[in-house]
């Protein structure tokens, strides 16, 4: 490079780093600010259910992740530089009206013509791929492992005692709901024609007058149905989710005679069989709908008066199907990997997880070519409420075997918290581990779109990973010049540093510091972050 072009670059990097966001004057979060936030004795307005996770702990007593404040003092109309993100997912509802200006398109492939048009080994990949063909339910994995009769005999004696105890589980839980259900509904069709009214409130049910034993049995059973949700109509809805949940359990995920693998038509455990799948990962029914969820939360569409804003405003979304109704395959985990970095991802979210992993070490391999090429994979902790250091608890994939050392500096697993600042804070069900997870970032009751243009409430890690994805792809797109690993070090030192213990999987005789239970000890915050990236990008910090 010549004299003269050399100036031009060094001027256009100057540029660059200014027009991504003027940081002079910003401080990150002053500790002591933290320390004295009061707790938040009311409940949340409508507003703040749909925006917490964007909301700050400081000035809002709500503990998200300060993405509000960042695009008002930070990045306001700055887009940055595009960032491709790949959700290694389920399918995705590629024509959401709030998802389909953001989806990544691969220029280089002509639609529908069944050829691969730019020779990357993937026919028709316009917008992602299909790893699961048309496929959906499937098996867990320990249970595939005992239909398969894969693993040594003291893991699939393990398998073996798993699915006999979540069997009868499952069984017991469908019968359980089953027999709930029914009485909401017999209570609540009872009540109607008692009132002779379509609907009613928790008041007139309270203040109905009756001496039938019948009667005094369903207001009984409704009063405590209202204590669950506002209306008897989302009580039997939620019910009616979890006598789905079970059924499903009960006929794929645990039934070990059922094979969901079979209409793919490849060796799922033949690492050298990759001609399956095909180029169209939307999702194949209504109920598919995690994909969707999570790509809402990294980059719905911002301000545009419809549903939710997603984390991040300059995201080019690129779907892989590879995560079914059960176990994700190994193999399909490491290609979509594969698929996403060698076509131009920067961000990688995984919203998965399973106890058992046959061929983990495919996935291991994939997450250190990711990290060769400079792409950062963000994972979720898993919802057992569980230690993950403990050895009984694995957690695939991850970045070290046996809690050793990690293979790869591009890994960040995230826990989720609760919108509740205080002893509440992390959510029951969210895992933990001073070595397994990095930090913590909003995870329950995450509004974010659905298919066919709806949009729900869901919790989960699940929920939590793509949030941080989402600041992930804000610090990669204002400063294009940091590395994967600059990025992981910047999101877990730049959060907020809780002291106050909290309650672990929800048994509050049972509770730790962050710090105790987490690399950072942390909980994500985007405003922070950007500032502390401006100062990595400018090389005045090093971490």
């Amino acid at each position: 490079m010549n004299s003269t072009l050399s100036k031009f670059a060094f001027l256009l990097s100057l540029l660059t780093l200014v027009g991504c966001g003027n940081t002079r004057g910003l401080i990150l979060t002053p500790v002591e600010n933290i320390d004295t936030t009061p707790l938040k004795i009311t409940g949340l307005t409508t507003k703040e259910k749909k925006n917490w996770g964007h909301l700050d702990l400081v000035s809002d007593t709500i503990p998200g992740m300060s993405v509000d404040k960042a695009y008002s003092d930070i990045i306001k109309n700055k887009k940055g530089k595009k960032v491709i993100v790949a959700v290694l997912d389920s399918g995705m509802d590629l024509s959401h009206e709030d998802l389909d200006d953001v989806l990544w398109t691969n220029k280089g492939e002509k639609p529908g013509n069944n050829k691969d048009d730019d020779g990357n080994g993937y026919v028709d990949d316009i917008h992602g791929y299909n790893f699961l063909g048309e496929s959906y339910n499937e098996q867990l994995e320990f249970v595939r492992m005992l239909r398969l009769n894969i693993g040594d005999p003291t893991t699939l004696a393990k398998a073996k005692t798993k699915l006999d105890k979540e069997y009868q589980e499952a069984l017991q839980n469908k019968r359980r709901y089953g027999q709930i259900l029914q009485a909401v509904k017999d209570a609540d069709a009872a009540v109607k024609k008692q009132l002779g009214k379509d609907s009613y409130t928790k008041k007139e049910v309270a203040t109905m007058e009756t001496t039938d034993e019948g009667m005094l049995r369903n207001k009984a059973v409704l009063a405590q149905m209202f204590d669950i949700k506002d209306t008897i109509s989302e009580v039997i809805e939620e019910l009616g989710s979890g006598l789905k949940h079970f059924t499903g359990q009960i006929n794929y995920n645990l039934n070990k005679d059922f094979n969901g693998r079979k209409i793919v038509g490849d060796h799922p455990y033949n690492w050298n069989d990759t001609n399956y799948g095909n180029g169209n990962p939307n999702n194949r029914v209504k109920d598919e709908s995690h994909g969707t969820h999570v790509a809402g939360i990294i980059a719905a569409e911002r301000n545009n008066g419809k549903g939710a804003n997603g984390v991040a405003n300059n995201v080019a979304i690129m779907s892989i199907r590879a995560v079914p109704n059960g176990d994700e395959y190994d193999k399909d985990i490491a290609l979509g990997i594969r698929y996403a970095v060698d076509n131009g991802a920067k961000v990688i979210n995984g919203s998965f997880g399973k106890s058992f992993s046959p061929n983990a070490q495919w996935v291991y391999d994939a997450l250190k070519y990711a990290a060769e090429k400079e792409v950062l994979f963000v994972h979720a902790a898993g919802n057992d409420g569980a230690n993950l250091d403990d050895s009984s608890n694995p957690n695939f994939p991850n970045d070290q075997v046996n809690n050793g050392a990690e293979f790869s500096d591009n890994v960040i697993t995230v826990g989720a918290l609760d919108p509740k600042y205080g002893s509440a804070l992390l959510a029951s069900y969210s895992n933990y581990g001073k070595i397994n997870v990095d930090v913590f970032a909003p995870g329950t009751d995450i509004y974010s779109t659905y298919p066919n243009n709806e949009y729900e409430y869901s919790p989960g890690t699940s929920m939590a990973a793509p949030a941080v994805a989402g600041v992930a792809a804000l610090l990669f797109s204002q400063y294009p010049s940091l590395t994967a690993s600059q990025v992981k070090k910047v999101i877990l030192q730049s959060g907020l540093p809780i002291k106050a213990k909290v309650v672990l999987g929800g048994n509050t005789a049972k509770n730790a510091t962050l710090q105790s239970i987490s690399v950072s000890g942390k909980i994500v915050n985007a405003y922070n972050a950007l500032i502390m990236a401006s100062k990595v990008a400018s090389g005045t910090l090093q971490l």
